[in-house]
């Protein structure tokens, strides 16, 4: 059996590049050739031999090792959904001898283009530029590049992989929210809140000492006042903690782009809290999406895809209470799907004290805010909607 083995690779490589057309074509001759002598047909023998020796030819064409070096280099493998990636494939032959002309197979998404490779001498180099359109926010794998060898009828294909896939990340478009979020995402360092703690920077009470308290923090004036030591109590300040949780859900959206709208605008307030140095934490798909820097958060931002089973809107409250328990602010993102009183009821699962704004994405839809104490209900028709949208909530 061991020595079967390497018997068995062999023929499995000397098999794996005939097509479908050179098996037909195999096939036939074996037909054609055993009837034209069993019938004593000289013409099906004819026709037997001539596909035979064109099979053979066809080997002949795929025999050998290309050696290659091939470099497939993307300008930039992030860009902006709408703008145009621009990449170059350099093919260089690192043999010592004439290579022949190849087809040179690449991968991009679901399709795939070819480029001819002419004859290269020994240490001949090759170049292509080519461009990719982005009309949709998506993760598009490039590559790998292929080397395609053949004979021109097709009945061999020998291909040889040269590189790795490369992902090229088209992000949602962004609006700038420069001044048009401060409101909402303002920073409440030195913000007191209800929580009273032995260590912060705004001043609450005194209260006697107890063995163990920091010695820092005693009053030495008012304990010399009256005669015992007191100790500062403080109370808890805290910094802006944004959380934005969207909605996948294909029942909270009328179509695709209204979806894409929602990617938009939680990504267009995720980029804008990171450039403002705030604490974020964004929700959708299956958890959290990373926010060390934009570029991450976009980058994730571009694999977001809408099911039938993904969380809806009547979820997203529950999901950032149970995540971002200490947010200080909530933002809840959907479509024009979910009616005002369903978001609203939705909404209590929210914390008391978290200002929170439910966001409806309704493409092509009148811009429209509502508030109600620390909830707030907008809606946005267009990208372009969501500084104005924002303060508008801000002013109410």
């Amino acid at each position: 059996m061991r020595l079967l083995r390497p018997v068995g690779r062999l023929l499995a490589r000397l098999v794996h590049p005939v097509s479908p057309l050179g098996w037909a074509a195999l096939a036939c001759a074996v037909v054609l050739g055993a009837g034209g002598w069993w019938l004593g047909w000289v013409e099906l023998t004819v026709v037997a031999t001539a596909l035979a020796a064109a099979v053979a030819v066809s080997i002949l064409l795929t025999l050998g090792r290309s050696t290659y070096a091939v470099d497939l280099d993307l300008s930039d493998n992030r860009v902006t959904v709408g703008q145009r990636a621009v990449g170059r494939l350099l093919v260089r032959n690192t043999s010592r001898r004439r290579l022949l002309p190849a087809q040179i197979e690449l991968p991009v998404g679901r399709g795939a283009a070819d480029f001819h490779l002419p004859s290269l001498g020994p240490g001949g180099v090759h170049e292509d530029v080519f461009a990719i359109p982005t009309t949709r926010r998506a993760v598009v794998v490039v590559g790998p590049v292929r080397s395609v060898r053949g004979d021109p009828l097709g009945l061999m294909r020998r291909r040889v992989r040269w590189t790795e896939p490369v992902d090229l990340y088209v992000h949602p478009e962004l609006v700038s929210l420069a001044g048009a979020a401060s409101g909402v995402l303002r920073d409440l360092e030195g913000q007191a809140t209800r929580v009273v703690s032995d260590s912060d920077m705004s001043f609450h009470a005194l209260r006697d000492y107890v063995p163990g308290d920091d010695r820092r923090h005693i009053h030495w004036k008012t304990s010399a006042r009256i005669g015992e030591l007191m100790v500062c109590q403080f109370e808890d300040t805290r910094r802006t903690h944004t959380a934005i949780a969207l909605s996948t859900s294909t029942d909270d959206y009328a179509s695709a782009d209204e979806f894409e709208l929602a990617v938009a605008a939680a990504a267009s307030i995720g980029v804008q809290a990171l450039r403002d140095e705030r604490d974020l934490t964004v929700l959708a798909g299956d958890g959290k999406l990373r926010t060390e820097n934009p570029p991450r958060l976009l980058d994730d931002c571009s694999t977001l895809e809408a099911s039938a089973a993904g969380r809806g809107s009547d979820r997203l409250a529950q999901w950032v209470a149970r995540e971002a328990a200490d947010a200080s602010v909530a933002i809840l993102v959907t479509g024009s799907v979910p009616t005002r009183a369903t978001l609203r009821s939705s909404a209590v699962h929210i914390p008391a004290g978290v200002r929170t704004l439910v966001l409806t994405c309704a493409e092509g839809g009148e811009v429209e805010v509502a508030s109600h104490g620390t909830l707030s209900l907008a809606q946005v028709g267009s990208l372009l909607d969501l500084p104005r949208v924002l303060r508008r909530v801000v002013a109410g």
